[in-house]
């Protein structure tokens, strides 16, 4: 049995020199054209995560004080809680636009894990806040200098390879 010949789609390999190969040119650079604006990411909805915060996200996770949750009207000024919010604001930002389970994906696993540990009255970020209060942060976990050459500059190096660095052989 014979394989069927496969060709070119009608009208590509056979169309004649001159404006219809203009026209074919127009027509690449406007598919190209929607390629590009398909992988532009959509506008944002908040400016930044202050906003987001201010705006959205204090109204939907609100907790009485009695909770015993943790929390600081200063958030902004603990680092990883800066950190941990701006990532659920992203995150937020990029879920929003799935009608189907995007926001339930936000909670599930942005926001739920996100906050457990944030407000946690133990070991989080605010624990040394009271009543929402900010008290200065705890000193930054010690570190001692690596010996020389464990690590190298790998900001020139593709995103790919080994944890820490390491060559293979």
């Amino acid at each position: 049995m014979t394989q069927p010949r496969r060709t070119a789609p009608r009208g590509v390999d056979d169309m004649p020199e001159g404006p219809s190969e203009d026209r074919l040119d127009k027509l690449l650079d406007e598919i190209i054209e929607d390629e590009i604006q398909k992988e532009k990411s959509p506008d944002l909805f908040y400016g930044n995560v202050e906003e987001f915060v201010k705006d959205r996200f204090v109204y939907l996770f609100a907790r009485s004080p009695e909770s015993g949750l943790a929390w600081c009207s200063e958030w902004y000024r603990h680092a990883e809680a800066l950190s941990r919010l701006d990532a659920i604001w992203r995150a937020w930002e990029h879920l929003r636009l799935d009608p189907a389970t995007g926001m339930s994906n936000w909670w599930l696993h942005h926001v739920d894990p996100h906050m457990r540990v944030l407000m946690d009255p133990v070991a989080g970020p605010f624990t040394q806040c009271t009543n929402g209060v900010h008290n200065e942060n705890p000193p930054p976990l010690p570190v001692q200098e690596p010996p020389a050459g464990l690590f190298f500059d790998q900001r020139a190096e593709p995103l790919s390879g080994t944890p820490l660095g390491l060559q293979d052989d």
